[in-house]
């Protein structure tokens, strides 16, 4: 069992805390963004708002910067350490929340969303895919990524009646699955469930994708690239889809 330095009293408590990762594997975030720039355009056609919700200390956003040239990148999360950390690598980055128009933007006013590893740490994500929805233009794109329960390695560790990877069942510590970090990971999704439930939230699915995971031991790499040619057991769904 690996703990954490000092046990949160609460969610808010866990994410200000500066030892809890913020980032995510650099070939997710580059898989994402040429999605998204494949998406969007050149600037060159007019430059787009892209927010990225939940930017935490901004990796993800710089690596999609260049991808992104010419459009506005702006970065939003609500630990105020993640924020202080963004803003030595985004030129913007500002606070918000993701329920009851916590957002500080006007409705309908971004050409598209990045959510990259937010959505299996809410409590909410109902509440939180509306609020998204909201600030989107309509045909505005979204760019959601987040760890797959059905991954490949998954399938084969509940078979043998182990915890599955991502999947957390305590804030304070590690219990029964692989790894050494707790992330606080609240809801996991399958291919399916992913696709469903964004489509139930008034998004049309234009495409999913896998991408690996920079935590899988490096013997068993080459399996996960692979894997990602099947998104259904890739271990990162990368999902695009546009305001309907």
């Amino acid at each position: 069992m690996t703990t954490t330095a000092s046990p949160p009293r609460d969610l808010r408590d866990f994410y200000e805390n500066p030892s809890v990762p913020v980032a995510s594997g650099p070939s997710r975030s580059r898989r994402q963004a040429r999605m998204l720039a494949r998406a969007l355009g050149p600037a060159s056609a007019g430059p787009r708002t892209v927010l990225d919700i939940g930017c935490g200390d901004g990796t993800a956003a710089a690596t999609a910067a260049p991808y992104l040239r010419g459009h506005r990148l702006v970065g939003v999360d609500w630990s105020q350490d993640a924020l202080t950390r963004a803003r030595t690598r985004v030129p913007y980055a500002v606070r918000g929340e993701l329920t009851d128009g916590g957002l500080p933007f006007a409705s309908e006013s971004a050409d598209a969303v990045l959510f990259s590893e937010v959505i299996e740490h809410l409590v909410d994500p109902d509440a939180a895919l509306d609020e998204l929805r909201r600030v989107l233009r309509p045909g505005g794109h979204l760019m959601l990524s987040t760890p797959n329960l059905a991954a490949w390695y998954n399938r084969a560790l509940l078979l043998a009646g182990v915890q599955p990877v991502f999947s957390e069942v305590s804030l304070r510590g590690i219990h029964g699955r692989p790894g050494s970090e707790v992330v606080g990971h609240l809801r996991l999704y399958t291919a399916r469930a992913l696709r469903e439930f964004v489509a139930a939230s008034g998004f049309t699915v234009v495409r999913l994708e896998g991408a690996p995971f920079h935590g899988v031991p490096r013997a068993l790499r080459p399996l996960d690239r692979l894997a990602c040619a099947r998104p259904s057991l890739s271990s990162i769904l990368l999902l695009h889809a546009r305001r309907a």
